[in-house]
């Protein structure tokens, strides 16, 4: 008579809980990955970037944007048709925070958080059409210390800021510590290195410039390009370190040379590395 054996009931419980033991040492190292890689993607976006901005510097004499109209921070205004590949709308977004804040109508799509995108902005946007354009929206905002502007501009974020502080163009001393774009929550970004990260990491919207860059995307890095055309991930308290603006004081109150201590940071971002 033929016998075959089969799996016991203890049997087939041991090979269950195998593998779930291996699901649970495997599960974190492939979200590892998967972070890993919007990260890789994430820079990717902003090298395409750099060379936008390089082909614009090398037809603008080496000076970046002056700004647009009286407001003096509408940039992307002026990435005329030559700089095709500033429309391929991938390159606008981290991996991470794709979905706009508005639809093309202006109408609100989403609670606002760290992975909301800024825009839709189109022409009819506030209704004034010189200072808007057609269908755009990002994840990244450019350090507005760079445009070339003759007066800061008007809106109420930058009461403080003056032109001397400007660069003007990423030619000059230290660029690499010199921030060309980061992800952000605006498409413009004025950092003073007294201002402190959002007190709710989620409700960075409504933060100063620096909080609105200060974003926890990727675990306590994120995406940054720098005046010499590299990009690599950058610490968010490092962010702080970093030289904004000719006059910006990179050993500020929020740096570990300017007697920052951990009592200072929100609970939010208190863990992550300090610099």
């Amino acid at each position: 008579m033929d016998k075959r054996k089969g799996f016991t009931l203890i049997e087939l419980l041991v090979v269950i809980a195998i593998i779930a033991l291996l699901l649970s040492i495997l599960m974190p190292a492939l979200r590892k990955v998967k972070e890993q890689a919007r990260m890789i993607a994430c820079l990717g976006n902003l090298r395409q970037w750099n060379l936008i901005f390089s082909m614009y510097l090398e037809d603008n004499s080496g000076k970046f944007f002056t700004g647009f109209g009286n407001n003096g921070y509408w940039w992307i205004a002026q990435l005329d048709d030559r700089y095709e590949s500033y429309k391929q709308n991938e390159l606008w977004f981290c991996p991470k925070s794709t979905q706009p804040q508005y639809d093309e109508h202006h109408n609100f799509t989403q609670r606002l958080n760290i992975f909301s995108a800024w825009g839709i902005y189109t022409r009819d946007f506030r209704g004034v059409s010189d200072l808007c354009w057609d269908g755009i929206s990002g994840s990244y905002g450019l350090n507005s210390y760079l445009l070339d502007n003759q007066a800061p501009p008007s809106h109420t974020f930058e009461d403080n800021i003056q032109v001397a502080n400007f660069w003007k163009t990423p030619h000059v001393r230290n660029a690499a510590n010199i921030p060309l774009m980061a992800e952000a929550l605006r498409f413009d970004l004025w950092p003073q290195d007294n201002e402190g990260p959002a007190d709710n990491e989620f409700a960075a919207w409504t933060a100063n410039h620096m909080g609105r860059c200060c974003i926890n995307r990727h675990n306590g890095f994120e995406s940054v390009s720098f005046c010499d055309f590299s990009a690599r991930k950058v610490g968010l308290k490092e962010l702080w370190t970093l030289k904004w603006h000719r006059t910006y004081n990179t050993a500020g109150m929020w740096t570990l040379a300017g007697g920052v201590t951990a009592d200072m940071w929100p609970d939010w971002i208190r863990p992550f590395k300090d610099y």
